[in-house]
């Protein structure tokens, strides 16, 4: 059965009630902001069993591997199971992916913001819990530097 949706209509008021006594200055929350620099950080919770997880990731990846643009696809301190034969198993261009982990003495952040700056890599995808504030913060700014964009994945 086929059925045809207008895109004229107007959106029903489901939080009218709701926001009849919200006062009319905009809700701000320290994890929303307009600022230009968090469009270069994203952020992605997947939660479950390791390997659905890992099955819901594998789409985003491939697609990213598969990027047009000249740079890599850099994966910052991945889990265990992100392994070369699973890259390989998800159909992802491992020709068009740097795997790093950090040295002795550096930490995932670190090696994440370095990454960016050099800006050899149009995405890096880090893999760190918690992420504040702060942490957000310098992970934009290295990806704006470098031209790239910052995605940290949180599993759980």
């Amino acid at each position: 059965m086929y059925v045809q949706q207008s895109f004229e209509r107007p959106q029903l008021a489901l939080f009218d009630a709701f926001l009849a006594g919200a006062p009319s200055a905009p809700l701000v929350t320290d994890d929303i902001s307009t600022n230009e620099d968090d469009q270069a950080f994203s952020e992605l919770a997947l939660r479950g069993a390791a390997g659905h997880c890992l099955h819901l990731l594998a789409p985003i990846l491939r697609e990213l591997s598969q990027n047009q643009d000249a740079r890599w696809l850099t994966l910052v301190a991945p889990p265990a199971s992100l392994t070369q034969s699973w890259l390989r198993d998800a159909g992802l261009n491992r020709e068009r992916i740097l795997l790093l982990h950090p040295r002795q003495g550096q930490s995932a952040l670190e090696l994440a913001e370095e990454a960016l700056k050099l800006g050899r890599s149009h995405t890096v995808i880090s893999w760190l819990h918690p992420v504040e504030r702060s942490t957000r913060q310098r992970l934009a700014q290295a990806a704006h530097a470098g031209a790239a964009q910052s995605l940290n994945i949180s599993l759980g």
